[in-house]
């Protein structure tokens, strides 16, 4: 990496800290390693040898505990790692700052990262569109009351895929989303928000405008970079058993190594989870789009886990 871009680097961590700092908004630090990973069949945490641990690939369980226990507003800027991330835009090993909002909701914590972003890079233009919008503009559907029949005829109509099929609902949404929606969105900073309540993760699911219910996330993209993925977060620990469970089972269909449910998280919710809203974003496509470097690689001054 060059000098200019581990100067560019520190000044922007100086940044973060600052934005954060004037707002009152507390720096943590949690543990690297962890017995219980994500359990998103999406993610592949890193094993630390055969001791049982595994290395975080966010700091989201140990905030959350940190939330319970009454820490107020926090953030972490801090190393995460995620196996089989390596190409243009990924790194196995990367830096992640993600933040915690007590009574924010998700429009709330929408706005305070587009401040954040704007205060780095003055006159940014901010976009906002509803999961829905896009599909119904891009794609003439409503995604959270079509079928997977329907949804399938646009990936046919759409995409090159000979006689791929996709396995439920989420697998095509998500291919229509990242293969025909995304890249057709404006330069800027833009926001996709109530995503399907089949896609909440750990946000919690609530009825939109027309009464269905759709997951109290979003996710923001910069000059069509995906950046951030935030939620108004869920509270009940019964609830994200329920989910923890369902995520087991899909990765048993994949055939994906089983992983522990963390019960801290859940008797964390269960013992009174302040309402907030929280948000990671990545530091190193953050750095990339400010820079204007074309890959991660540029930005590293490191070379751990480089293809």
């Amino acid at each position: 990496v060059s000098p200019g871009l581990l100067q560019a680097r520190a000044v922007l961590n100086r940044q973060l800290r600052a934005f954060f700092e004037a707002r009152q908004v507390l720096e943590v630090e949690t543990p690297l390693l962890a017995r219980c990973p994500v359990s998103d069949p999406f993610i592949e945490c890193l094993q630390v040898a055969s001791n049982g641990y595994y290395l975080q690939s966010s700091p989201e369980y140990a905030m959350k505990r940190l939330l319970a226990d009454g820490s107020g507003d926090i953030y972490s800027l801090a190393k995460v790692f995620r196996a089989g991330e390596s190409g243009s835009r990924h790194n196995v090993e990367f830096t992640l700052l993600e933040w915690y909002r007590l009574g924010f909701d998700d429009k709330q914590l929408m706005a305070e990262l587009a401040e954040l972003l704007q205060s780095l890079s003055p006159g940014l233009v901010v976009h906002y569109y509803s999961y829905r919008a896009l599909f119904e503009q891009s794609l003439s559907l409503d995604p959270h009351r079509a079928s997977l029949a329907e949804l399938q005829l646009r990936v046919d109509e759409y995409l090159d895929m000979g006689d791929y099929r996709c396995e439920d609902i989420s697998t095509a949404l998500d291919l229509l989303i990242s293969q025909v929606i995304e890249p057709k969105l404006p330069a800027g900073l833009v926001f996709v928000y109530d995503y399907p309540a089949c896609q909440a993760a750990l946000a919690r699911i609530t009825p939109d405008e027309q009464g269905v219910p759709v997951a109290k996330r979003f996710e923001a993209f910069l000059n069509g970079m995906e950046l951030a993925n935030g939620y108004w977060e869920l509270c009940d620990g019964a609830e994200q058993k329920r989910r923890f469970k369902q995520d087991l089972a899909l990765r048993a269909e994949q055939g994906l190594p089983q992983v522990p449910i963390d019960e801290r998280l859940v008797a964390a919710l269960d013992s009174g989870l302040p309402d907030c809203a929280g948000v990671a974003l990545g530091v190193d496509r953050l750095l990339m789009q400010l820079s204007g470097a074309d890959t991660i690689g540029e930005v590293l001054s490191f070379d751990f886990g480089r293809a």
